[in-house]
C-alpha cells in the first residue's frame, strides 16, 4: 500500500503544481493598467520625434506627420479600452476562475485517485531500492542481479571470474560498451583466450554500430593468434576486410572458414552468405566427423546386458568421449552424449559437472545453450537429483 507520508507529499505536489496555474487568474486583470501602458509607449515615442526634430536628424514635415500617426494610434487605443471595459462582466469573470479552480484542486485529483484505484495496483506492497537489493532477487531480475555483481566487483576488483559473468549479460542487456570494458578486465586479470579475445571484440563491433574497429580487429587477430580455429574472429576479421574495400582477403578468409566448417554449424549461412556477398565461391558442405562415444544404439544395446558388463561397455565409452570432450570442448553433439550416458549411469555429480564445463564453453552460443538445457531436462532426475 502507499504510505501515509508519500501520499501527504504526493497530495501537497499536486497542490503546489495547481496553484502555480491558478495563480494568476486569481487576479482580475485591469483594463486601465493596460491602457496606462499602451500611452507611455505612445508617449515615448512622440518625445522621441521631438528630440529628433528639434536635433534637425528628421524634416519637419516628417515629423510632423508621425506625430500625427501616434496621436491617432492613441486615440484608438484609449478608445478600445473603453469599450473593453464598458462590455467586461467582472462577475462572470469571478464565475470562471471559480470554475477553474474547483476542476484543478478538486476534480482533476479525484478522477486521477479513481483512475489510479481502478487501472492501478495500490495493494501492491512498496519495494526500496535497499529492501530489493539486500533481498534474494528472483532469477528474473536481471537489473538486481547485475547490481549485485557490480557492487561486488567495487569491493574486489581483482575478481576475474566476476567480469567474466558480467560481461556477456551487460551484452544482452544492450550495453556493448560496458561489455567490452568487462571483457578487457577479464582478461587483464585471467589471462587472454581465444574465447574472451573474440567476445570483446564482438562487443566493441556491437558498441560500433556494426563496425570493425582498429581495437576490436586487434582484439580479433589476437584471439587467432591463440586459437587459428576460432570461427568468431575469423568472420570477424572477413567483415574488417569487406568494410576496408579488401573484397580479395575477405573472400579468402570467408572461403578458409567455410573450408573447416562443419554442416552443422550454425553458424555456416552467415559465412556463406557473406562470402557470396563478396563474389567468393561457397564450397560444399562437408559432414561433421563422426563423434566417438556412446549414441542411442549404444545404450539401447547396453540395456540387454548383465548389469556389470553394460556398466562397464558404458563407462568405457564414457570415460573415452570425456577425456576428449576435455581437449576439445567445441563439441555440442559429444557433450549431449556424455551428459546423457552419465544419466544412464546414474552418475548425478559428473552429469551436473559437464553440464557446468559445456556451458561455459558455448556461454555465447544460445542455440547450444538451449540444446544443453533440452539434455539436462531429459536426465532421469531432471538434472535436479
Amino acid at each position: 500500500m502507499i504510505s501515509l507520508p508519500l501520499f501527504t507529499a504526493l497530495a501537497l505536489m499536486t497542490a503546489v503544481a495547481a496553484l502555480a496555474v491558478l495563480w494568476p487568474l486569481s487576479r482580475a486583470r485591469t483594463m486601465k493598467a493596460t491602457r496606462e501602458a499602451d500611452l507611455a509607449v505612445y508617449r515615448d515615442q512622440l518625445a522621441e520625434l521631438a528630440r529628433d526634430a528639434k536635433s534637425g536628424r528628421l524634416p519637419a514635415a516628417e515629423a510632423e506627420a508621425a506625430r500625427i500617426e501616434v496621436a491617432r494610434r492613441m486615440l484608438a487605443a484609449d478608445a478600445a479600452a473603453d469599450a473593453a471595459s464598458a462590455s467586461a462582466d467582472p462577475a462572470g469573470a469571478g464565475r470562471r476562475r471559480r470554475a477553474a479552480a474547483i476542476v484543478a484542486l478538486v476534480f482533476v485529483p479525484v478522477c486521477a485517485a479513481a483512475f489510479y484505484a481502478v487501472m492501478g495496483s495500490p495493494g501492491i506492497p512498496g519495494a526500496p531500492l535497499a529492501e530489493r537489493l539486500s533481498a534474494t532477487p528472483d532469477r528474473s531480475d536481471v537489473a538486481i542481479l547485475v547490481r549485485r555483481v557490480e557492487e561486488h566487483l567495487q569491493k574486489n576488483p581483482n575478481d576475474g571470474q566476476g567480469y567474466e559473468i558480467l560481461a556477456p549479460i551487460y551484452l544482452r542487456l544492450g550495453r556493448p560498451e560496458d561489455s567490452a570494458r568487462a571483457y578487457g578486465e577479464a582478461i587483464r586479470i585471467l589471462g587472454p583466450t581465444a574465447e574472451r579475445l573474440s567476445a570483446r571484440g564482438d562487443a566493441l563491433v556491437v558498441a560500433a554500430d556494426g563496425l570493425v574497429t582498429a581495437d576490436a580487429a586487434k582484439a580479433f587477430a589476437a584471439a587467432l593468434a591463440l586459437n587459428p580455429a576460432e570461427p568468431r574472429a575469423a568472420y570477424f576479421l572477413g567483415l574488417a576486410a569487406e568494410q576496408d574495400g579488401r573484397t580479395q582477403d575477405a573472400a579468402r578468409i570467408w572461403g578458409d572458414l567455410l573450408a573447416r566448417t562443419p554442416a552443422s554449424a550454425p553458424y555456416r549461412p552467415v559465412v556463406a552468405e557473406a562470402l557470396a556477398r563478396v563474389g567468393g565461391t561457397v564450397p560444399p558442405a562437408t559432414a561433421s566427423p563422426a563423434t566417438p562415444g556412446p549414441g542411442a544404439a549404444d545404450v539401447n544395446a547396453a540395456a540387454q546386458m548383465s548389469p556389470q558388463d553394460r556398466n562397464a561397455m558404458i563407462r568405457g565409452m564414457v570415460d573415452r568421449l570425456a577425456a576428449r570432450l576435455d581437449k576439445e570442448p567445441n563439441d555440442i553433439d559429444g557433450w549431449e552424449r556424455l551428459i546423457r550416458a552419465y544419466g544412464v549411469l546414474g552418475d548425478k555429480d559428473k552429469a551436473d559437472a559437464a553440464l557446468k564445463t559445456a556451458r561455459a564453453a558455448f556461454k555465447d552460443d544460445p542455440a547450444a545453450l538451449a540444446r544443453l538445457d533440452a539434455a539436462e531436462k531429459a536426465l532421469p532426475t531432471g538434472g535436479k537429483g
